[in-house]
């Protein structure tokens, strides 16, 4: 974090005061503005009283892989344009205990402020991966002995039924059109989420977290046989 700015009254917010008192007990620079100056430099037509500016915090492929435990999925997103799914995604995939989180060139900005809003703070929290091209990186995935599974909204195995890999790539693809076939051919399977009611597809979004948070129980159930 290099510097935090805060309106008058955050003192009346305990949650913004906490994090205005943390960041200056951390050494961060902070900032007392008048509300109006707040409105001006935020992006949100209600921003909060208290706002930051701070670092990239992305990382390399290589980076992430060395970090990643076994059975936590790295997801791997391809074209998902909308900045508010790519975010939901970082904070399902954090939440869920994924092992890192791949923006490859084709999705939205991760650090645009809609991005950065839909993480609620996840970003800081989950190794994430950006602007490689989809290609590169499943294949670099595959060359770490990464089984790359992708989501399809219909025609995959289901997901309950498919065997956890200890070396998990869930690969997510475009809101509207899916997994293209180039990538398609680069995968090692496929997923779907079953559903009832003529309903044709999941959010993406919502998809990630269905199958996210499978994973985790199966994670769970997995360290409770081993002990």
């Amino acid at each position: 974090m290099e510097a935090v700015y805060f309106a008058p009254e955050a003192s009346s917010s305990p949650s913004a005061a906490r994090a205005v008192a943390a960041a200056q007990a951390a050494g961060v620079r902070t900032f007392a503005l008048r509300r109006q100056v707040i409105e001006r430099v935020a992006d949100s037509s209600t921003p909060q009283p208290v706002i930051s500016v701070a670092r990239r915090v992305d990382v390399s492929l290589d980076a992430a892989l060395a970090r990643a435990e076994p059975y936590s999925p790295v997801v791997v997103c391809v074209e998902v344009r909308d900045p508010g799914n790519l975010g939901a995604i970082v904070r399902s995939a954090g939440a869920a205990g994924a092992a890192a989180v791949v923006a490859c060139d084709t999705c939205a900005d991760l650090y645009n402020p809609k991005t950065v809003r839909a993480t609620a703070g996840v970003l800081f929290g989950v190794p994430l991966v950006l602007d490689r091209p989809a290609a590169e990186v499943l294949v670099e995935l595959g060359g770490a002995a990464f089984r790359r599974i992708g989501a399809v909204a219909r025609g995959g195995e289901d997901y309950a039924a498919v065997e956890i890999p200890e070396r998990l790539a869930l690969v997510l693809g475009n809101e509207a059109q899916g997994l293209d076939e180039a990538t398609a051919r680069l995968l090692d399977g496929s997923v779907t989420v079953p559903m009832h009611g003529g309903v044709e597809s999941l959010n993406v979004a919502m998809a990630a977290t269905v199958l996210l948070f499978d994973l985790a129980r199966r994670r769970r159930a997995l360290a409770a046989l081993e002990r």
